[in-house]
């Protein structure tokens, strides 16, 4: 039980480790004008924009406070990020809080999601936005 836990303490500290630094290099380098950040394959090979085109720009803007900037490149990151911290707040207490991992996880939320990112991506190149 302890090694598990101590694994998971573990994990938790990388992935800590890893945004922070992912944070940093979004802050310091302008995806828009560096060669380093990969472009979006979905819109190089169709021209229309996925539903996370933008996002790498969007994070740039957001930390340096311009969140209008980050709507403008990406609307549906700003709704999308406490989403994402929701579902890894669930699975690394699951055990501890099973009802709210499995509300969390429930058919509904997917479905709900997966509408909202459908939508988002058909209304953003219908709307060219």
């Amino acid at each position: 039980m302890a090694a598990k836990s101590t694994n998971r303490r573990l994990f938790i500290a990388i992935g800590i480790l890893v945004v922070l630094v992912g944070l940093c290099v979004y802050f310091y380098f302008d995806p828009s004008d560096s060669a380093f950040f990969p472009k979006c394959a979905f819109f190089s090979m169709t021209g229309y924009k996925c539903p996370g085109c933008g996002s790498q720009r969007a994070i740039h803007a957001m930390l340096h406070g311009d969140a209008l900037g980050a709507i403008r490149y990406n609307a549906m990151l700003l709704p999308a990020i406490p989403v994402v911290v929701l579902l890894f707040v669930a699975e690394f207490n699951r055990e501890r809080w099973p009802r709210f991992y499995s509300k969390v996880n429930s058919r509904w939320m997917i479905w709900g999601c997966f509408i909202m990112v459908t939508a988002w991506w058909i209304g953003r190149n219908i709307a060219d936005w």
